[in-house]
């Protein structure tokens, strides 16, 4: 009998529980913590890290675990690692489930980094208006250059202060391309610095850069220990032994 672990957080985990609860599988849908008000899943869920690779490992044979699907954000590369690790230990099959990657089109104006500190030393130094679209945990080095007026978007407001003045979005996507738009044109961006998280979710920000003529500081995903992948909730139904009705 199946009992999946589903590692969320995305878009893509949360169309997968619903397939999967359609289905009748057995299985846990875990958060990571980080959004204090995280959707409604239509199966058993946990909030919280697992203590690591061992805490995890512990948690898969405790809990009875036969498959683990890591749906989590491309860039949660801590997770990822501990699951490829806490899967290989407990002889537990696992599959990635992870959206392609964004394509530079001709019309696309992107500076390509490989971290947060080179997508810093990217910006100019003239003072300009940026948008980070890069979440919370990640904008502490943008302090080295506070001549900037940033934009923030987050899904919960700051629980501390900023290092830096910022001007705060709260608010939970999807984006439409009108409302991106609307946004950088209100606020007069001239830089944004995003991170390649692929998918249609988050890409209208992408679109709206193109639209304007922005240039794009585009932090590339980190480097993952070979798994198995697969970039459809469909995909991922076949490798549980069950169809899906979704065709995403």
């Amino acid at each position: 009998m199946i009992r999946a672990l589903i590692l969320g957080g995305t878009a893509d985990a949360s169309l997968l529980a619903a397939e999967i609860a359609r289905a009748g599988i057995a299985a846990v849908y875990s958060y990571g913590g980080r959004t204090r008000a995280p959707a409604d899943q239509p199966l058993p869920t946990r909030i919280g890290g697992f203590g690591g690779v061992t805490g995890l490992a512990d948690y898969i044979r405790a809990a009875g675990i036969t498959h683990v699907i890591d749906a989590t954000h491309p860039f949660a590369a801590e997770m990822s690692r501990n699951a490829v690790d806490a899967c290989t230990q407990t002889g537990t099959p696992l599959l990635a489930l992870e959206r392609a990657p964004w394509i530079k089109a001709s019309a696309d104006t992107w500076i390509e980094v490989t971290d947060v500190d080179t997508a810093v030393s990217a910006l100019p130094d003239a003072p300009a208006n940026v948008f980070l679209a890069i979440g919370r945990q990640h904008i502490a080095p943008f302090a080295a250059k506070p001549q900037h007026a940033y934009t923030l978007r987050f899904v919960d407001p700051p629980e501390a202060s900023l290092p830096f003045a910022a001007d705060v979005i709260v608010s939970r996507g999807p984006f439409t391309l009108h409302s991106e738009l609307a946004m950088m044109r209100t606020r007069g961006i001239a830089w944004i610095v995003a991170r390649n998280s692929g998918g249609d979710g988050a890409r209208a920000k992408i679109d709206a850069a193109r639209m304007l003529g922005l240039p794009v500081i585009m932090i590339s995903r980190p480097e993952l220990p070979e798994r198995q992948r697969v970039e459809s909730v469909t995909d991922v139904m076949q490798w549980l032994g069950h169809s899906a009705r979704l065709g995403a």
